[in-house]
């Protein structure tokens, strides 16, 4: 006979429990469902979740273990871990003086071609051992922790040679190990054209697909390969190459498209059928009804465009509308989004891209799942998935867009654990 499972974590008195249960992904309308329980409790067996329902119901009918932790939320908003589906932790210095150009009125563009912007963070990473790389990133994780997130899609991206980028996916992997977050790592080779091969791009587009490709493959470093697809880095028919390269390699897809201008990326990247497409500011109607047909993820980061300082946030609304699954992320990097905090991306989704505070938790939670494939496991408070939970400082979900710029986690607990 099987034995009964025993709660070895109680969290009761909840005043708002946000479960995620219900349609997998969220679309249109069902993006407001947040499986609210009032006055909810929780009820966790080693990593996954074993009971959800009222306290009443919760407190005194779920049998606990020996030495069970039982937390009294006090009437606080409880969700599942938080998903950050677009990151590019892994990198060798800040760059913050490029930060104070942009706000002097320098474009992202102009101090890309003086020498700054990503080639600066490739020369930085090259000189960085693995060491000191880990270093860094572990502290970005930490605070990433600290708000909240317990699974990040973790890019490469910033060694474009074959070298530095198999580090940099090392670093990934490693840190997987040893940090309470999960890291989904994906291989971000074309990320821009390196300084050594500027005038002989199609060298290096060589070297992507028949050296760094099964390279990394080989070593099981990547789920993913994302390229940044826009005019003036990798074009459309680059992309195209390149990506099917990935794909007949055994990688999945994802894809940085229609951040700059309309260049059809989003329609490369629903034909690819890739999991993701992020940024897409720029996005075409043809493309938002190719995304909507193949369930492609749009995965948008209004941190960016408002590090950048931009006016244009992407059409989140008209996605939502059309049937879009739509994700939201922060982008941290170096460069354009510097930021750990999906809170604050959150509050961005809801100013300026008409979210409302339902939706954009929908994003970072369920929907994201699906960004990272992991909808089964992760993104839900709900029996049998894995016990990432969150509790807030807030008696009602709506205060996290509202109160912006503090971080109003209290407790983070990562397959069944406290971790914060």
């Amino acid at each position: 006979m099987a034995r009964e499972k025993k709660a070895t974590l109680l969290i009761k008195n909840i005043g708002q429990l946000i479960t995620m249960e219900g349609p997998t992904p969220r679309l249109r309308s069902d993006m407001d469902n947040l499986g609210l329980i009032e006055n909810g409790g929780l009820a966790v067996s080693g990593e996954e979740i074993l009971a959800v329902g009222t306290s009443d119901e919760i407190e005194g009918k779920v049998p606990l273990a020996q030495g069970c932790t039982v937390i009294d939320a006090g009437g606080a908003v409880v969700t599942p871990g938080l998903i950050d589906a677009h990151t590019h932790p892994v990198f060798a210095k800040t760059r913050e003086r490029e930060f104070e150009m942009r706000a002097q009125g320098k474009s992202y563009m102009e101090i890309a071609e003086s020498g700054g912007g990503i080639r600066s963070s490739v020369r930085d990473l090259r000189a960085a051992d693995r060491e000191q790389l880990k270093k860094r990133t572990r502290g970005c994780l930490n605070r990433m922790l600290a708000h909240g997130t317990t699974t990040i899609e973790a890019k490469s991206g910033y060694g474009l040679s074959t070298e530095a980028e198999i580090k940099s996916l090392k670093v990934i992997r490693d840190l997987n190990l040893e940090h309470p977050i999960e890291l989904v790592p994906t291989f971000l080779g074309a990320h821009e054209v390196p300084d050594e091969y500027r005038d002989n791009r199609e060298e290096y587009i060589r070297i992507v697909i028949e050296e760094m490709i099964p390279q990394v493959v080989e070593k099981g470093l990547a789920e993913y390969c994302d390229i940044f697809c826009e005019e003036g880095v990798f074009n459309v028919d680059e992309s195209r190459r390149i990506m099917q390269a990935a794909l007949d390699a055994g990688l999945r897809l994802r894809f940085h498209a229609d951040e700059l201008g309309s260049s059809g990326g989003a329609e490369l990247a629903a034909s690819m059928q890739a999991v993701t497409v992020d940024h897409i500011v720029y996005v075409s109607e043809a493309g938002i009804k190719a995304l909507a047909k193949t369930g492609t993820v749009a995965v948008l980061l209004p941190g960016t465009t408002f590090s950048l300082g931009g006016k244009k946030y992407a059409p989140a609304r008209d996605m939502i509308d059309a049937g879009v699954t739509v994700a939201l992320s922060t982008d941290c990097n170096p460069g354009s989004s510097y930021t750990e905090s999906l809170g604050i991306v959150v509050s961005l989704a809801v100013l300026q891209m008409k979210m409302t505070a339902a939706e954009a938790i929908s994003a970072i939670t369920v929907n994201a799942a699906c960004a990272v494939e992991r909808a089964d496991t992760i993104g839900q408070l709900t029996p049998g998935f894995q016990a990432d939970i969150v509790i807030w400082d807030m008696q009602n979900y709506r205060e996290l867009p509202y109160h912006y710029g503090v971080n109003l986690v209290t407790n983070v607990i990562k397959k069944g654990k406290v971790v914060v």
